[in-house]
Order: structure tokens, then C-alpha cells, then sequence
């Protein structure tokens, strides 16, 4: 019979907390894409029971997974940001073109709708739990590298910042008020396009004010 060194010693050997079972991780995937699906079409406050209608698990299966509102709330956040960053670190890898992978990340930013999701930022969550500051800086950090890129090859205009690049796609993927979410995908992508179409240097215009920062948007708007 084998002796561990903490049998030896005399304490409870250390035990591993068991892996989550593969349907356990499918299932909580299947609840945070239905949540933010639905927090988009109908607001933050959409009931906890018709997302697990929708993800297709039990009322028990949401609530093991997420105890509370704000729990569930700040893994969409978080699934939200991994996913935009992650669009932003194909584009640089796969644009030859420092304004196209500009370009294709801002279109993919949008169709995370985060106009959309920008009211779950308001919730009771702690927006400075690590995780939280982690992919916001993660995030932060890949859309800069964009900017810096674009603009050191002479194709973005020099006097504008990721704020103003975030406030378009914040503004432009938010639903008018009185207006389905759905309704506005064919109004989004061309919007924006209009939109890039002033950000690509030679600038055509002086713009008033200096470029937004995303340390102006958290301090002044509370844009996280």
C-alpha cells in the first residue's frame, strides 16, 4: 500500500474538486446563450424561467448554475466580452489591411449587440470583480491595438480614439425606443459603414473636441 506525504505527516490528504460533466457545461452554455439572446429582444429584467424555457434546461438547472440575477447578468457580460475580444484578435491576425481588420471588427462588434446589452451594465453585479476587470482590459487592450495599427499606417484619421470607435458602436446597436430590437439588423451594418467611411484617413473634416478615450466614456458616461 502506497503512503502519500500527507498521510505521512499526519493531515487529510488534499482532494481535487471534481471536473464539471460534460452535459453540466453544455447546459450552462445553453443558459447564457438563451439569457443573452433574450436580454437583448426584451431588457435585463426578461424572467429567469422563460431563459430556461428557452435553453431548454429546468428551472433547477438555471438556479444551481446561477443563484442569482446578477450572477447569471455578469457571465453574459463577461461571455459578451470574450467574444468581442476575440473578434478583434481574428481580425489583426487574419487582415493584411490595418483599416479592414478595423473595419471587420467593428461589424462583428456590432452583431454582439452590445447597444443592446448596454442596460445590463446598470445591474446590482460587482463591476470590479477580477474577472470582470480582466476581459475588460483584455478587451480594451485588443480594440487599442486596432486603432494604433490603423492609424500608425496612415489609414485612420489621427484624431479620433477607441471611445469614439465603442460610443458608434454602443449608439448604433441600441434600439430606438418604441422599436423591436430585431427590427434594427437592417438599419445596423449599413449605419456603420457610413460611420467607418469618416473614420478612413485623409480625414475630410476638422472635428470638433478632442478624440474619446475609453477612460473619458467610464468616467463621464459610466460606459464599462
Amino acid at each position: 500500500m502506497s503512503i502519500t506525504a500527507d498521510t505521512a505527516a499526519g493531515t487529510a490528504p488534499t482532494r481535487r474538486a471534481p471536473r464539471p460533466r460534460a452535459d453540466a457545461l453544455r447546459n450552462r452554455e445553453r443558459i447564457v446563450t438563451a439569457a443573452r439572446e433574450m436580454f437583448v429582444e426584451f431588457g435585463p429584467q426578461v424572467p429567469l424561467d422563460e431563459i430556461a424555457r428557452r435553453a431548454g434546461v429546468g428551472n433547477a438547472t438555471l438556479y444551481r448554475n446561477f443563484p442569482e440575477r446578477a450572477d447569471l447578468v455578469q457571465e453574459v457580460v463577461l461571455s459578451v466580452m470574450a467574444r468581442t475580444t476575440d473578434r478583434a484578435a481574428e481580425a489583426a491576425a487574419e487582415e493584411s489591411d490595418t483599416f479592414e481588420a478595423l473595419r471587420r471588427f467593428t461589424h462583428a462588434a456590432a452583431d454582439e449587440r452590445i447597444g443592446a446589452l448596454c442596460p445590463m451594465l446598470d445591474g446590482a453585479f460587482d463591476r470590479d470583480h477580477p474577472e470582470l476587470c480582466a476581459a475588460r482590459e483584455g478587451l480594451e487592450e485588443a480594440v487599442q491595438g486596432l486603432v494604433d495599427r490603423a492609424q500608425e499606417a496612415g489609414r485612420l484619421r489621427t484624431d479620433v480614439g477607441v471611445g469614439d470607435l465603442m460610443v458608434a458602436v454602443s449608439q448604433l446597436t441600441r434600439p430606438l425606443p418604441g422599436t423591436a430590437c430585431v427590427n434594427m439588423d437592417r438599419f445596423v451594418h449599413r449605419h456603420l459603414q457610413l460611420f467607418l467611411d469618416g473614420l478612413e484617413a485623409p480625414a475630410r473634416s476638422v472635428l470638433p473636441g478632442s478624440a474619446a478615450t475609453l477612460e473619458d466614456l467610464r468616467r463621464d458616461s459610466r460606459i464599462e
